[in-house]
This record gives C-alpha cells, structure tokens and sequence, in this order.
C-alpha cells in the first residue's frame, strides 16, 4: 500500500527506540462531494469510520465491524486502496519509547439502510454519529478545532487524508 505521509502526533518523538504498533483500518466512502464521516457532537470533529485490526483479522473483516459498529453501516464492498498514513507518539506503555500507528485506508461501498450503532464507551461518551457531509464542511470544521488543545490525537491525520482527497479525487474529477 502507498505510504501517504508520517504524521509525529508530538514534538521529540524517539522513532527508531522500542515500538510499541498498532494497526487500524478506515473506510472511505464517497457520495458525490460528500463523504460518509463520523462526527463527534462532543468535540465538532470529523474522523472516517474505522479502528483497530484484531489480531488474526482480516482488513476487510475490520472494515465490515468498525462499519456496522460506528455508522450502523453494511459493507457491502471494498474497492481498492487510498493509502496508509503512520502516526508516531511517545509511548505509554513503560517498556516503549514510541506508539506506531498504521492506519491503511480503503475505498468502501455500503448499503442503503443503517442500523442502530453499537459504539464503544468512549466512542458513546464522545458522542458518535454517522453523517453525510460535503468534503469542503469537514475539512473546515476539523482545521477549527486545530488552535484548541485538547483536540482528538487523530485530527492532524484526518484533516490530511481528507485534504487529499479533495485534491486527488473529488474536485480533480470536477475538471
């Protein structure tokens, strides 16, 4: 999978000391300008749908439950790859000197009808919805969100992905 960039989530970062990895799936799905996104009503951020892979999981299995677990969604295909971002932090974990983290995103396509999601406590906690938004309205929202301390770990890669998109595929099929 092409590597889209590397993302250090903090400054002084130690990216050759003891790892600790971890590997993460999104869905990409496009509907005109529009993208189905996960929105937080807690923090006003944008994030694609998708996590962690379990260990002896298959991508496109992880793909199919972080759908139906965040977006109430039914994967009903996977239609290539976009890219992987890596994301590099200091480690919690005492034995480790940094987190790595892999995200590989896919083109997805899902059903019509959602279902009830089945969120995880944090993932209720940070009030969780799947919504259709224009590409331009998320990328807008989430760039807010920068200057504020205490936003998501994941912003900087979401706003980069989505800001590939727009000029790699939506607007570029606009000419």
């Amino acid at each position: 999978m092409k590597i889209l960039a590397e993302i250090h989530r903090s400054e002084g970062v130690d990216v050759h000391g003891s790892t600790i990895h971890r590997t993460a799936v999104r869905a990409v799905i496009i509907r005109g300008h529009e993208l189905l996104m996960v929105y937080s009503s807690k923090v006003g951020d944008y994030k694609f749908p998708g996590g962690g892979v379990n260990a002896g999981e298959s991508h496109e299995h992880a793909l199919a439950r972080e759908l139906l677990e965040e977006c109430g969604a039914t994967l009903i295909g996977v239609d290539g790859e976009l890219g992987a971002i890596f994301e590099y932090d200091h480690a919690k974990e005492a034995d480790f000197d940094v987190f790595k983290m892999a995200s590989s995103y896919y083109f997805c396509q899902v059903g019509d009808g959602f279902v009830r999601q089945t969120l995880d406590e944090y993932e209720h906690d940070l009030g969780f919805q799947a919504v259709w938004i224009d590409i331009k309205d998320a990328i807008e929202a989430n760039k807010s969100l920068l200057s504020q301390n205490t936003h998501p770990a994941w912003l900087k890669r979401e706003i980069f992905v989505l800001e590939y998109i727009r000029q790699t595929i939506i607007y570029e099929n606009d000419n």
